[in-house]
């Protein structure tokens, strides 16, 4: 995943620029950059950071320090090094993407017959960022180039670019990713994560629509595509890694979260359930657990805290055992608020189950009578083909997958497959309880 964030303004840009890329360092943990055109001495300027180890902030404490521009764009990416600058018939220019090309090889090929060259990253694959490059090359013009991309591109893909005239910004033809534009006195900004830019002075300008490309200096923000009508906005905005206070297409994350909890505690009224106290896995299954809390009137509690300081951010560690380990590690228990206690537990998703169970025998560990599970969105089926969120690299790590082969004998139908995703149908039911007895077998297993 990542996020990114521009700004144009009359005077220097670059503390704007710093502190509104590190509001969207939720969204990765691998590399960093900012890239700044400055109009008075007529040049770029960039930095790429490493960031495994270190906040953005900390990285980035000597750019902000010393980069001086009115315009520039930046970006927290979990993949591969942006923004990048480009010296190209279109002169030089800067540019950050958010999003994933599932047609990678099949656009290199193409452009390579152009005898132009790419720059292979250490596990073989091309920069995306550096191939959206090379596609508006292609073209004559920056708004046709922009176009080709978004048309040839199979997946999804949002933009910024830098150019001395302007920043381009280019929302995915579908919308599965927002750009979110704010305005001050002095400048605009563009945002993924709409909070971002609410500290620094901005307030909210307006929303690019799907495949909408607008085109923003210190003196506003022009509308050269108009968007289209056919929006497939990400819903894990909502569910999981858009921030509390962002709002996108104007719904708020956090308020979404509660509503969803409202619902799932009047799906349960009239079930044989009594827990004590409704508690959700931090940080994302809290508002779901809160909005649970005050529909159903049992008490919320936290019976375990998400330990912060060294793992701040919510991405996990590649290597898999890693990642089910820090699943464990960084929640500490409040004894006192599990022992004996019947808990109601809410998760945002259930993905591959792994954490999920960890995270039910940790409770039983710690003392807890009783578990109950609910999740704020439906066990997920597939893939995303459209963002890079998750480094799944098979549909069969998703836990609803590997159940539904063992109920259905093998691999089903895609017919099939949207029978047990209704959550009304017969299948829907029998896959839940089947997931339900695995965590169980796991406890009775391991005790």
């Amino acid at each position: 995943m990542g996020g990114f964030f521009g700004v144009a303004s009359k005077d220097d840009c670059v503390f704007d620029l710093f502190y509104g890329i590190d509001y969207h360092s939720h969204l990765g943990t691998r590399r960093a950059g900012m890239a700044v055109y400055n109009t008075a001495e007529n040049s770029f300027d960039k930095a790429i950071h490493n960031i495994e180890n270190a906040p953005f902030r900390t990285k980035f404490e000597k750019e902000s320090a010393n980069m001086h521009g009115n315009l520039g764009i930046g970006c927290i990416s979990d993949f591969e090094a942006q923004p990048i600058l480009v010296r190209s018939h279109h002169g030089t220019f800067g540019i950050t993407t958010v999003g994933k090309i599932n047609n990678t090889d099949e656009i290199v090929d193409e452009i390579i017959k152009n005898h132009t060259h790419f720059f292979e990253m250490q596990n073989g694959t091309i920069n995306q960022t550096e191939l959206v490059a090379a596609i508006i090359n292609q073209k004559d013009n920056f708004i046709d180039g922009i176009k080709y991309a978004q048309e040839i591109i199979d997946g999804s893909m949002s933009m910024l670019i830098l150019t001395p005239k302007g920043i381009y910004a280019s929302r995915d033809k579908r919308g599965r990713t927002p750009i979110i534009i704010g305005k001050k006195e002095d400048g605009y900004c563009a945002a993924f994560e709409s909070f971002a830019y609410l500290n620094l002075g901005y307030t909210d300008y307006k929303e690019l629509g799907p495949g909408e490309i607008a085109v923003m200096n210190a003196d506003g923000v022009q509308t050269i595509v108009d968007p289209n009508n056919n929006m497939k906005i990400c819903t894990f905005l909502w569910v999981y890694y858009g921030y509390p206070s962002s709002s996108y297409e104007g719904v708020n994350v956090e308020k979404m979260r509660y509503n969803c909890g409202n619902c799932l505690a009047r799906q349960d009224k009239g079930k044989d359930i009594k827990p004590d106290t409704v508690a959700g896995i931090p940080d994302s299954g809290t508002a779901h657990a809160v909005g649970y809390a005050h529909e159903s009137g049992i008490p919320f509690s936290r019976p375990f805290i998400k330990y912060t300081p060294t793992w701040p951010r919510s991405f996990m560690p590649t290597h898999q055992s890693k990642r089910n380990l820090i699943a464990k590690m960084k929640l500490i228990p409040i004894h006192e608020l599990i022992d004996g206690k019947k808990l109601l537990l809410i998760d945002d998703s259930i993905v591959r189950g792994t954490q999920l169970r960890e995270t039910t025998e940790f409770l039983y560990e710690s003392g807890a009578a009783e578990v109950h599970i609910r999740t704020g969105c439906p066990p997920l089926l597939f893939g995303c083909k459209y963002l890079n969120f998750s480094r799944s690299n098979s549909e069969m790590e998703l836990i609803t997958r590997r159940v539904i082969n063992e109920l259905e004998g093998g691999e089903p139908s895609i017919e099939t497959l949207y029978e047990y995703a209704n959550p009304d149908s017969e299948k829907y039911k029998t896959m839940v309880e089947k997931i339900r007895e695995k965590h169980m077998k796991t406890r009775e297993n391991e005790r």
